[in-house]
């Protein structure tokens, strides 16, 4: 895990291939007439830093957007990480253990309908589904009027939506998970219509995961001064 350059973005600092990406030529394919199979970069099963309460988080491989100043520019290519079916994804989730799934990228929208059924699941299991996208909610609801089935099924298993892309120069140091103060938040179900207007009182959270091998993983919010102190900490106590 080296420095990071970045002032206060989405903090994934986990290496691109947290699971093992499938041979060439080997990647599996669904079944004729089944949803296509999500693309899965990273999974944190229980974390407190991606939404309210302890979420299950999912960071989906690829991303057209591509905002300058992103944190995971190793998620835009749409190679890598793990093919995955709906059902197998949701088989991970701890569910006495979660709140509900945070969807992250990438671009989760680039991948609606294969994340779509997977949302479907989580909701039916009493779970919440929170995404995020760097598309405007206009924009995916304009897409769904049109005519993209896939993406108003997500856009109908989201109850909670962070969307609008990260300006680097519009930093937002108030509300918790989102990166700068275009991002907006939307409650499309009434589950956490109740936070509309608190959002500010969230405190943003940064997790640091030492896998055995000594590999590091971020994920969470912090800006340049707390990242680069807690680096600086790592280094004098791996040297002494």
């Amino acid at each position: 895990m080296t420095e990071l350059p970045f002032p206060r973005l989405r903090q994934d600092g986990a290496p691109p291939l947290m699971r093992a990406a499938p041979a060439a030529g080997a990647e599996q394919t669904p079944a004729m007439g089944q949803p296509p199979l999500i693309r899965v970069a990273r999974v944190v099963p229980e974390t407190v830093a991606e939404g309210p309460g302890t979420r299950f988080a999912v960071w989906v491989q690829g991303c057209t957007i591509r905002c300058p100043g992103c944190f995971n520019p190793q998620y835009w290519t749409s190679r890598g990480g793990k093919l995955m079916s709906a059902a197998e994804l949701f088989a991970e989730i701890p569910q006495q253990q979660v709140e509900g799934v945070t969807l992250l990228g990438g671009e989760p929208f680039e991948q609606a309908a294969a994340l779509a059924p997977f949302a479907r699941l989580v909701q039916q299991a009493g779970l919440s589904v929170m995404s995020f996208t760097g598309y405007m909610l206009q924009q995916l609801r304009q897409r769904a009027a049109a005519g993209d089935t896939a993406t108003a099924q997500l856009l109908e298993a989201t109850d909670l939506l962070i969307d609008g892309p990260f300006v680097q120069e519009q930093l937002d140091h108030e509300r918790p998970w989102v990166g700068s103060r275009n991002q907006g938040f939307h409650t499309l179900t009434p589950r956490y219509q109740h936070l509309q207007g608190s959002w500010s009182e969230t405190p943003d959270r940064l997790e640091i995961t030492v896998a055995t091998d000594g590999r590091v993983a971020v994920n969470g919010w912090a800006d340049a001064e707390a990242l680069d102190a807690l680096f600086a900490e790592m280094r004098r106590a791996k040297e002494g």
